[in-house]
């Protein structure tokens, strides 16, 4: 049954990126406390079973000079706080394999999950939380359910496995009281970690069924409504309003730098009113001229107007220049079908430069042909 928002809208559609980027930095990650509950409690019994022996000595050491009274400390009772002190950093460092590890593993469950997250609005004081209807679905609701059955499973798989271990060890633990006390000690010691490594085995299983449920469970809180991928989608594009200022902003200084390039440009090719467009050859840095600034109608009258003012040739070449504007982009070079075609009438443009230098018999322009095929007029 698909969950739905504030507003009574089905949430039917999966988190996106963003929203799950979101979710992160406000610290609203999938956890586990099965997961963290048997990383604690499984290795705190893997350091028992390796250090256990350490531990122990440590500790009758500890005892035997807890137990010892200083020369005069009874009379006196002078030296009591460092003493106090130094028994407790001894009783400190009998343990400090559990301890470390214990809080080693503290850190994996989470890192496990997804990360450590430390999120100011995770500890913000939410009013809403002191809702009572909210309460009420939160005790009555699907994860309340989900926790009692997990809380029911962990009570009856644990205190089984424990039963199945103790009556399986039992023999041998009431053996114990024929032996001598040391041995005894430590072969209890031995069978209680079998009933700690059963019990932890449980802790893992019950971990190995609420790891994924849990992470269903956090998308599922995550999911989101049509409306609202709606306003993320226009929130993260940009409105249509904007988008369509900022492409007239983009085109605007696009035309700028276009208009800029045309004083620098060898002809201007024109239709003679509708179409214009600006070529530029440089020998030796250019493979084939150039498409520097193109445009029709009033584009086109601001190209002319603007090649006039600096005495930029312009050259009326109507099919060549209808043919450079629809099938070459601003800023590349023109295609090998039209070389030819531009080769004639950059020669009668370096020709008529000449003329205005030198004088002599003026130059005409030649008639352009354009091959038949693979050009777009």
């Amino acid at each position: 049954m698909a969950q739905e928002n504030e507003d009574g809208q089905e949430k039917t559609e999966q988190p996106t990126e963003k929203k799950l980027r979101e979710a992160r930095e406000q610290g609203q990650v999938a956890r586990s406390r099965e997961l963290a509950t048997a990383a604690v409690f499984g290795m705190a019994t893997l350091v028992l079973v390796g250090f256990g022996g350490w531990m122990a000595r440590a500790a009758h050491d500890w005892m035997r000079h807890a137990l010892s009274i200083p020369p005069g400390f009874a009379e006196t009772g002078r030296g009591l706080a460092p003493r106090f002190g130094e028994l407790l950093l001894g009783m400190l460092g009998a343990v400090s394999p559990l301890i470390g590890v214990c809080l080693l593993a503290g850190f994996i469950a989470p890192v496990a999950m997804g990360g450590i997250r430390f999120s100011a609005k995770a500890v913000t004081p939410d009013l809403k939380k002191l809702d009572p209807l909210k309460g009420l679905k939160r005790i009555y609701g699907r994860d309340g359910l989900v926790e009692l059955g997990k809380s029911i499973l962990r009570v009856l798989l644990i205190s089984g496995l424990a039963a199945a271990a103790i009556v399986t060890i039992a023999p041998r633990f009431v053996g114990l009281v024929h032996r001598p006390m040391g041995p005894a000690a430590a072969e209890g010691f031995w069978l209680v970690l079998m009933v700690m490594l059963a019990m932890g085995g449980g802790l893992l299983l019950l971990a190995a069924i609420d790891v994924p449920y849990q992470r269903w469970s956090h998308r599922q809180k995550l999911m989101m409504t049509r409306q609202e991928l709606r306003d993320e989608f226009k929130e993260t594009e940009g409105r249509p309003e904007v988008k369509a200022r900022i492409r007239r902003v983009q085109q605007e200084l696009s035309q700028r730098r276009m208009m800029q390039a045309v004083p620098t440009a060898d002809v201007i090719l024109v239709n003679p009113t509708h179409y214009a467009v600006a070529l530029k050859y440089e020998a030796g840095r250019m493979r084939a001229p150039r498409v520097v600034a193109k445009g029709v109608d009033e584009i086109a009258r601001i190209i002319r107007e603007t090649a006039e003012r600096h005495a930029v040739p312009v050259v009326s070449a109507p099919p060549l220049a209808r043919a450079l504007y629809r099938q070459v982009k601003l800023g590349q070079e023109i295609p090998v079908t039209l070389y030819a075609a531009v080769a004639q009438i950059l020669g009668y443009v370096y020709q008529l430069r000449a003329w205005r230098r030198h004088g002599g018999r003026m130059p005409e322009l030649p008639e352009v042909q354009l091959p038949d095929d693979g050009v777009e007029v």
